[in-house]
């Protein structure tokens, strides 16, 4: 570590930590708690993007890729801290355990990737499961941390910032998110067109297919319980994970169970297949994952409208998200107090191209009187752009606070 990476860090984890220890932190830690918890609050907002990488404040200084990564994590913090919306920083940083997974891939098998030329453009890959019999060059994962890459990735950032923040060590598994959900990873290994395929041409094969990711899935999560791997720390929700059933997130508190903690589940994939073959396909093989937990939140971008009472059958659901693509109304009257409907408007609409606040309220103003007496919150993703501008997302948050009266 050079003396300019080390000054450069130490400076931002001094103004990290003078954030995150402000007051209002627990303020926002009660709010969620009281929310997720199906008692009323007031609507609460979290900005999970905001097109970091069009700031200036986004360009990094140190030399060392390891500690680039902690530099833009806690730039970026610094920069979010302005928007006032009900995000919860931690008075810990994270280093992430060093998970043994094939090189190729979590189930061993590679995807190629075929860029764009453009910026930040999409790409297409190659399927590596062509053939029926290729379902048996799948790996059987298994959870394993490589003990001393993870001391030394530890090591090297506690002899940094050690004295100024505690090192929170995240050693759950790797299959888990979009390693975890099903859906994702199989669409890397069999196309997205050939997956809707085969659910008409060859469901029993289908079956074994998903059956045999499930069960990998929930073998590494089973070990790492046996392993005392989970911890507070792993909680996901999209959200702010807190909630008056469990206990708060906290740093290196290893050793918890699965029933301990929020879950993430999600299906994108498959957002436009039905809801019996939804059930049938995909969310049948999710639930055994999710069940273990002690609160399940369930749905990212994909429009859930015609699902909802499907997803009831997921025991401990607690969130469920309503993308931009869903019907609100019809969202909200399904949902009704029964589950936290995490609304998500069209990032496009709200600060993707130009930002008008007349326009802003109106979608914002119908939107949340179709959720009705709902347990809403706001959720700002997927903002791939600002057109550069740094203040837009300041400037929403505030008409936001405004729609809502708060």
């Amino acid at each position: 570590m050079t003396i300019k990476d080390y000054a450069i860090l130490r400076d931002l984890a001094e103004r990290y930590r003078e954030i995150a220890a402000d007051p209002v932190m627990d303020v926002r830690r009660d709010l969620w708690r009281r929310h997720n918890s199906l008692k009323r609050t007031r609507p609460l907002i979290y900005i999970r993007a905001f097109a970091w990488q069009e700031m200036v404040q986004s360009r990094l200084h140190c030399d060392d890729p390891f500690f680039r990564g902690y530099e833009d994590f806690f730039r970026q913090s610094l920069f979010r801290y302005t928007f006032e919306d009900d995000f919860i920083f931690e008075p810990w940083v994270t280093v992430r355990a060093a998970c043994v997974t094939p090189p190729e891939g979590v189930w061993g098998l590679a995807s190629p990737r075929t860029h764009s030329t453009e910026a930040r453009g999409s790409f297409v890959w190659n399927a590596p499961l062509k053939a029926e019999e290729d379902i048996e060059r799948l790996i059987e994962p298994h959870h394993a941390i490589d003990e001393a890459e993870t001391a030394r990735r530890m090591e090297k950032l506690d002899d940094a910032i050690g004295d100024l923040l505690t090192i929170n060590v995240d050693r759950q598994p790797a299959y888990v998110m979009w390693e975890g959900d099903i859906s994702t990873q199989l669409v890397y290994l069999r196309g997205l067109e050939q997956v809707m395929w085969d659910m008409m041409d060859r469901p029993a094969w289908l079956h074994r297919l998903l059956a045999r990711m499930r069960d990998g899935i929930l073998r590494t999560h089973e070990e790492a319980e046996a392993a005392g791997d989970w911890s507070l720390s792993a909680h996901q929700n999209q959200a702010m994970p807190y909630a008056e059933e469990l206990a708060d997130p906290a740093a290196n508190r290893n050793g918890v169970s699965r029933r301990q903690l929020w879950v993430f589940m999600a299906s994108q994939e498959t957002t436009a297949v039905g809801p019996k073959q939804f059930e049938e396909f995909m969310l049948r093989y999710q639930i055994p994952i999710v069940a273990p937990f002690g609160l399940v939140a369930y749905g990212c971008c994909e429009d859930l409208t015609r699902k909802i009472e499907v997803l009831r059958q997921i025991p401990n659901l607690r969130r469920i998200a309503v993308s931009p693509m869903a019907d609100v109304a019809k969202c909200a009257a399904q949902i009704g107090q029964d589950y936290v409907l995490s609304y998500r408007p069209s990032p496009t609409d709200m600060v993707g191209y130009g930002f008008n606040a007349a326009k802003v309220r109106e979608m914002l103003t119908r939107d949340l009187d179709a959720c009705g007496d709902c347990h809403v919150d706001i959720t700002l993703k997927d903002v791939e752009t600002v057109q550069g501008d740094p203040d837009r997302i300041r400037r929403w948050v505030d008409v936001t606070h405004e729609v809502l009266g708060t």
